[in-house]
């Protein structure tokens, strides 16, 4: 029977290549399989797609030391050259566009119409990173003797380990390694066992492209024993991870064991303040942008709505008539705006944080209910009359329900909004540039959305502040998490030294 429910997945992703749909790890360039397996499930129907080989820590440090063996050749090529290679690699990326989102929508459930953004927006990381490559410019340091030149460059780390999530299966692969690889370093990768596909498909993708063996590994199964040699081994000089806040934080310290550099991009507890003054429609369509994207499920999504008494009734209607009428289903489903929850605890999790925030005194405008569509689909749902202790407001959500807080002021708003641990992104609605440039000052966080309910692009820094993590992704900051500092400092032979100042002096140089 499970073969058959394998055989019907398959059937149903109807991919223009279906050699993208890969079910073993790729360690130094070559296919590995394994005496175990992990069974991955479509989320939508329950149904097995495939499985992929359950690899433990042997495996790993095969893949660190193949990542290390690769690291010299991979760092002599030119910025030029891994540039090119990047490029083709983002080509073949959107040459086989359609299906990569089938696979994502197919591991992940989002919609298909999602999920080929996505695409789009983990292959615009390679090519940014592509350009950047030829841009890890150094400096020159005025000497602080006159025989003295100081001059300082910028060298890969060395071999990379990273370990990214289940909601963003490419974006978040090609956000740590498009950058690692213009750097000149090499990349060790764990995703997710619950989202495997689409990254042994990019793999497979960055292979033709011209990316040497070794240089970037995909190395599959249960995190425990993977992630234990990606913290303990030496010869791994980076760490960089995406996911929850308490996981992130015990990695973290393991890591100083050997005192590698870390990266992190943990949960958040996203403020979405509604002002005074904001431009209702605007607020509800930043709203439905930031809330209900990928169910809920983005570390960046709204997860407290702080909205002022005078704008509060038109904004919650508003709201609550674009999320009533959100249509939920299959993600390969033609006319699908939200796919299911990624499973059934994550169903879970958002009931339980629905009937807390009913038992303080919350009333429900639409929604806070299981989907018909059964588990793990749950409706869009709003919530009014929340209260700023409940479990909506205090912890990350991870799901499709918008709790609003009624607030009296901009000063109880970021009060509110800064009486967290996280600070990773918010949000700001506002028609008053001034008020809405004092409010984005005050917020402790590390990227704002002022007018705006997505932010991601890119060409900016990604990343937050307190324990919402350390070190940002895309952008130009994001080639330097790469990179170290080198400084050379040089002596000048004293004889022509004293040939070239006398010389000077007479004028005969120019």
């Amino acid at each position: 029977m499970a073969n058959a429910g394998a055989s019907h997945e398959r059937a149903r992703l109807a991919l223009s290549r279906p050699d993208l749909l890969i079910t073993r790890a790729y360690i130094d360039g070559a296919w590995i399989d394994g005496e175990r397996r992990i069974g991955v499930r479509n989320p939508a129907t329950g149904g097995e797609i495939a499985s992929t080989p359950d690899l433990g820590g042997a495996e790993a440090a095969h893949a660190v030391a193949a990542a290390e063996a690769a690291l010299p050749g991979w760092r002599a090529h030119s910025a030029k050259e891994r540039a090119a290679i990047l490029r083709r690699w983002f080509e073949l990326m959107l040459a086989h566009k359609e299906d990569l989102a089938r696979l994502m929508t197919t591991e992940q459930g989002k919609p298909l119409a999602e999920a080929r953004a996505e695409i789009a927006y983990a292959g615009a990381f390679i090519e940014w990173f592509a350009e950047e490559a030829k841009r890890g410019y150094g400096d020159i340091i005025p000497g602080h003797a006159r025989d003295a030149r100081i001059w300082v460059d910028r060298r890969p780390v060395g071999v990379v380990a990273a370990i990214t999530p289940w909601n963003f299966p490419a974006a978040m692969i090609t956000r740590k390694v498009a950058p690692a690889l213009a750097a000149g370093c090499t990349v060790v990768l764990k995703p997710s066992e619950l989202t495997p596909f689409s990254a042994l498909a990019l793999a497979a993708l960055s292979a033709e492209a011209g990316v040497p063996a070794g240089v970037f590994n995909v190395v599959t199964g249960a995190p425990q024993a993977i992630g234990e040699v990606f913290v303990s081994d030496p010869r791994i000089a980076k760490f960089t991870f995406t996911g929850s806040t308490a996981v992130g934080k015990m990695l973290a310290a393991r890591c100083m064991d050997t005192v590698k550099r870390v990266s992190l991009e943990l949960g958040g507890n996203a403020p979405f303040i509604v002002c005074a003054d904001a431009d209702i429609e605007a607020a509800v369509a930043g709203a439905i942008a930031s809330k209900f994207r990928n169910t809920g499920q983005t570390c960046v999504c709204a997860n407290r709505f702080l909205v002022h008494e005078a704008a509060y009734d038109a904004f919650a209607e508003g709201l609550a008539e674009r999320a009533h009428a959100l249509r939920v289903g299959d993600g390969l489903a033609a006319e699908t705006d939200q796919g299911p929850l990624i499973d059934r605890r994550a169903l879970a999790k958002v009931e339980a944080h629905v009937a807390d925030a009913l038992q303080r005194g919350a009333r429900a405008l639409t929604g806070a209910a299981a989907h018909a569509a059964g588990a793990p689909f749950y409706q869009p749902s709003v919530l009014v009359d929340v209260d700023a202790n409940a479990l909506l407001c205090r912890e990350e959500t991870f799901g499709p329900v918008a709790g609003l807080v009624r607030v009296s002021d901009d000063a109880e708003a970021v009060a509110l909004a800064n009486a967290s641990r996280a600070g990773l992104a918010s949000y700001v609605f506002s028609r008053d540039f001034s008020r809405a440039h004092r409010i984005s000052e005050a917020l402790e966080y590390g990227m704002v959305g002022l007018n705006t309910g997505l932010i991601s692009t890119e060409v900016a820094p990604f990343g937050g502040c307190k324990e919402s993590g350390i070190g940002r992704e895309g952008s130009r900051y994001g080639l330097a998490e790469f990179q170290e500092l080198r400084t050379v400092c040089a002596a000048l032979d004293e004889v022509p030294l004293r040939a070239y100042s006398a010389l000077n002096a007479i004028g005969t140089v120019t």
